[in-house]
């Protein structure tokens, strides 16, 4: 197994599920509250990316991080180079292709909190973002916690996206998938089958914790 491809694919994870989780958890809220007659448009672009093929994703993320447009203009300012096959580009691809996987856990979960207690709070004189954080949060743990495992366990198994936007450079951009297609394309199938079942038993364990847990009555104290 190329243990390279291996820490850079957790650390990408890691910091995209890490990212989805502060970005993400605004979104569900205004997603869940919002009373915006159009929001079902929003909603509809914020699921796109589970039902759009990764290659076409990959493709306009990757024309919006290219040196021609105005993001990678302005990136290749601040730092001489161009966001389009580097690391910092795979992690804007792969938050763009995970972010449904992680808001619309979340989105469920503060739905499902009885809007009676977030009302209390409110009477009880408690701004928005401390009902937030007081009352929705520890009733969501779940969500959240199932929200942050799915976007870390899919930004595993990307291939699509990471292979438009980031290439196949050893060290900078070449991932676990990116690892077992270039094993296949080798004919190398025990080095494919040796990568593929670590994959799998990660994001096996992954998801049973997940579940595991959730199995359990969340307290937050």
């Amino acid at each position: 197994m190329d243990c390279q491809a291996f820490w850079l694919t957790i650390r990408l994870s890691a910091l995209v599920a890490a990212i989805l989780l502060v970005v993400g958890l605004p979104v569900a809220c205004w997603i869940t509250y919002s009373n915006w007659r159009w929001k079902f448009l929003a909603e509809a672009v914020f699921a796109l990316p589970i039902v759009l093929p990764p290659t076409v994703l990959g493709f306009y993320v990757l024309v919006a991080l290219g040196p021609h447009s105005p993001l990678g203009r302005g990136w290749e300012a601040l730092t001489g180079h161009t966001l389009a096959f580097t690391f910092e580009g795979l992690v804007v691809g792969s938050i763009l292709y995970s972010f449904p996987f992680a808001v619309q856990p979340f989105a469920a979960s503060f739905a499902t909190v009885d809007p009676r207690l977030v009302a209390a709070s409110h009477t009880l004189g408690a701004s928005r973002l401390r009902t937030f954080f007081r009352v929705t949060l520890p009733l969501s743990v779940s969500g959240v916690v199932t929200g942050v495992a799915l976007s870390f366990a899919h930004t595993m198994g990307e291939f699509g996206v990471v292979l438009m936007v980031g290439g196949n450079i050893p060290g900078v951009t070449r991932t676990v998938s990116i690892d077992i297609y270039d094993k296949v394309q080798a004919v190398n199938y025990s080095g494919a089958n040796a990568t593929a079942v670590v994959l799998l038993a990660i994001s096996f364990a992954t998801l049973s914790v997940v579940y595991g847990l959730n199995r359990r009555v969340w307290v937050w104290k």
